[in-house]
């Protein structure tokens, strides 16, 4: 992949992981999760690989009911 195709999926990543923020802020945790999960995909270095983690330990632990990965 080349340096811009890099930046554009960073971008995009970065991006991302801002959306799944918001979405955890409004307790939208399936949206968030996917956005968390788009945002590593594109970039295996965002935050939002740790992001996601997190969600799935709030998830099993909170709302066992709600989460069914």
């Amino acid at each position: 992949m080349n340096d811009r195709a890099s930046e554009s999926h960073q971008a995009r990543a970065a991006a991302l992981y801002a959306e799944g923020n918001e979405l955890r802020r409004q307790q939208r945790w399936g949206e968030a999760m996917n956005a968390y999960e788009q945002a590593a995909a594109l970039d295996p270095d965002s935050p939002a690989v740790h992001a996601r983690q997190m969600l799935v330990q709030i998830m099993e632990f909170y709302n066992k009911d709600q989460y069914n990965p």
